[in-house]
């Protein structure tokens, strides 16, 4: 199993708004360059995110993005699955009854905790520590580490 580019992307999109200051409107070309992202393909992951309320869009001069809520309650969990929908891992998870084995398959009981602790692990990485996390991490932060006579 591995994520889509547009998830990740997506989370990289949030992540860079996150880090901005709160209400702070972000242009298109600003994420696109941040994130090595073409307009045509930010545009098309952050539909789903404005379409569930953690982006906000506003057009014309001075328009661009933002997130609608605080960075503390946005997580993982809500960007991936803004991107790939509900996370089941497997298909006897989708719908109850749907696997003729569930009452009696033992890897149906492991299918359902691994997806229960997966998603509450998403749950638990906010944007807000993310953003603040990032800036310790920052290149130009470690190249003035590496460098201090540059300063």
């Amino acid at each position: 199993m591995i994520i889509t580019r547009a998830t990740e992307y997506a989370i990289r999109a949030v992540l860079f708004m996150a880090a901005q200051p709160p209400g702070e409107i972000v242009y298109k070309r600003d994420i696109c360059k941040a994130q090595e992202v073409t307009p045509a393909f930010l545009t098309k992951i952050l539909q789903p995110l404005i379409k569930e309320g953690i982006v906000g869009s506003q057009r014309g001069v001075g328009g661009g993005f933002f997130l609608t809520r605080d960075p503390s309650e946005i997580t993982l969990l809500d960007v991936v699955k803004t991107q790939e929908g509900p996370v089941y891992l497997n298909q006897c998870l989708i719908e109850q009854g749907s696997c003729s084995r569930e009452f009696f398959c033992p890897v149906h009981g492991a299918w359902k905790e691994i997806r229960e602790e997966f998603m509450a692990m998403l749950d638990r990485y906010d944007f807000a520590s993310m953003a603040a996390q990032q800036g310790q991490f920052h290149p130009e932060s470690l190249l003035a580490a590496k460098n201090p006579e540059k300063e």
